[in-house]
């Protein structure tokens, strides 16, 4: 019993370790981009249109097969009724049990079906361009947002840096102003200074947890979870995207990029669409094929097979209709050569069995104008999507142009911070160095270690931005997007 609880004890322990663990687990970039995939509900809407455009493909290909029907009906007259398996007028109950089939074929339909089968084969064609076009336009999301969190990241750890500089050199200078080598002015700026530097911090930590936010809500994550990240080495590479032309990336982007794909393909349905509303004023032939059988139990077993029956015969005496005794009634029997019919079900069932073959041709001549209509409506409808091709051609390529503009301006300014921050740095050590022997004052200190530290900031957001810039021209070069 004592070793039941402590191995319970411990299970409960791993279990509880193991929410902890998961809890403060940092997210890579991938794991963030395949939970944002997961739970997308745009992406989500697209796989379903997916499965649609599946089944409308399958459905229309099953109208070109022919259709089969069978029904039966059972029934109960009272009164005067027609027999249906004899067609005569009867006084009676009468229950009736009947067995139908039909089929019918399309020979020639304007070619609307066949039409109809390669328009749906394009829009699921579309349909799975656009899920692509949905996963594209979250990965951009979840590379814009990770990168804004890593990069609020880094600009915070050089506040805290900043912050701990400023602490060190108020403590050290707390001690020169005790000992008289200092004014009590040095003592109050660097508390000020500090005071601002605390500020930054807690600016910096604010739009930390705002581009988590981001992230998060991008992901569909609940803002209450804890979410970090792991900050991958993310070096600016060189430039060598520019020896490529707007027109290069353009181009490639043109044959790899599924909104493109998806708006050429609904021009080729809409021309579809117009002949399927063409095939609307041409004649059509169908072959139906029918079999039917019944059965009655108001048929008499004794019935002739062809309904005739036998000489007169004259019986004396049989019955009188007058006060002569002399006459006598004259009776028609059956002929007795004659075989009689069964009633039972399925001697009825053979014996009613019918069948019927049909062709049927419609020619349209006037229903109010609805082909035409139709027709027109199609046109138009083709002209529209003409018009959202070459409409998603101009935006891709004014991102493109956009995007391309900007990581050129983003590695030169990312190239001028470099060369900044180095001459600061230089700059901050001599003065930190001259400041510490009392050869400058402290505003001029301070004036040096802002400026290193907005060089710095500056390199921060100019690495990263010049880091996003080319990871978007390489997304719309067709190369997968990594850290």
């Amino acid at each position: 019993m004592k070793f039941l609880k402590s191995f319970c004890s411990l299970v409960f322990l791993s279990f509880f370790l193991l929410n902890i663990t998961g809890q403060n687990k940092a997210w890579t970039y991938s794991e963030c981009l395949d939970f944002a995939l997961e739970n997308n509900l745009s992406v989500k809407n697209g796989e379903l249109n997916v499965v649609r455009g599946e089944v409308n493909l399958k459905q229309s290909k099953a109208n070109m097969l022919p259709t089969f029907n069978v029904g039966g009906g059972y029934g109960i007259n009272w009164g005067r009724s027609i027999d249906p398996t004899t067609n005569l007028f009867i006084s009676q109950k009468i229950q009736s049990l009947g067995i139908q089939s039909s089929s019918s074929l399309t020979v020639f339909g304007g070619l609307q079906k066949l039409n109809t089968i390669k328009q749906n084969k394009l829009n699921l064609e579309a349909s799975v361009s656009d899920l692509e076009k949905a996963r594209n336009d979250v990965i951009l999301n979840v590379v814009t947002f990770y990168t804004n969190v890593i990069f609020n990241q880094e600009l915070m750890e050089t506040a805290e840096l900043q912050l701990g500089t400023t602490t060190q050199q108020l403590g050290r200078t707390e001690k020169l102003v005790e000992a008289g080598s200092l004014a009590i002015s040095e003592l109050l700026d660097l508390q000020s200074q500090k005071a601002s530097n605390e500020l930054v911090v807690i600016n910096s930590e604010n739009s930390l947890n705002l581009a988590l936010l981001n992230l998060k809500q991008v992901m569909q994550m609940l803002a209450s979870e804890e979410l970090e990240v792991v900050v991958p080495e993310m070096e600016a590479e060189d430039n060598g995207f520019i020896v490529l032309s707007v027109t290069d990336i353009y181009q490639t982007a043109e044959l790899t990029q599924p909104e493109i794909k998806s708006a050429d393909l609904n021009v080729q349905s809409s021309i579809l669409g117009e002949r399927i509303a063409k095939g609307a004023l041409y004649p059509s032939l169908n072959l139906g094929y029918n079999m039917f059988t019944n059965y009655s139990d108001a048929i008499d077993p004794l019935n002739q097979r062809d309904g005739t029956f036998g000489p007169p015969g004259v019986i004396p005496g049989a019955g009188f209709i007058s006060e002569d005794p002399t006459q006598t009634i004259t009776l028609f029997t059956p002929n007795p050569n004659f075989i009689t019919i069964g009633n039972g079900v399925r001697d009825q069932f053979n014996d009613n069995f019918s069948r019927s073959l049909s062709f049927n041709i419609s020619v349209p001549i006037f229903n109010g104008l609805v082909a035409r209509s139709a027709m027109q409506r199609a046109t138009i409808n083709r002209a529209q999507a003409e018009i959202f091709a070459h409409e998603v051609r101009n935006q891709l390529r004014q991102i493109i142009e956009t995007a391309y503009n900007d990581a050129v301006s983003a590695s030169k300014a990312f190239e001028a911070s470099e060369k900044q921050v180095e001459a600061l740095e230089e700059s901050f050590r001599v003065t930190e160095k001259r400041y510490n022997l009392g050869a400058v004052n402290f505003v001029d200190y301070q004036i040096a270690q802002n400026n290193l530290y907005g060089a710095k900031s500056d390199l921060v957001r100019s690495k990263y931005d010049y880091i996003f810039k080319t990871k978007i021209l390489d997304f719309y070069q067709g190369n997968p997007i990594d850290f």
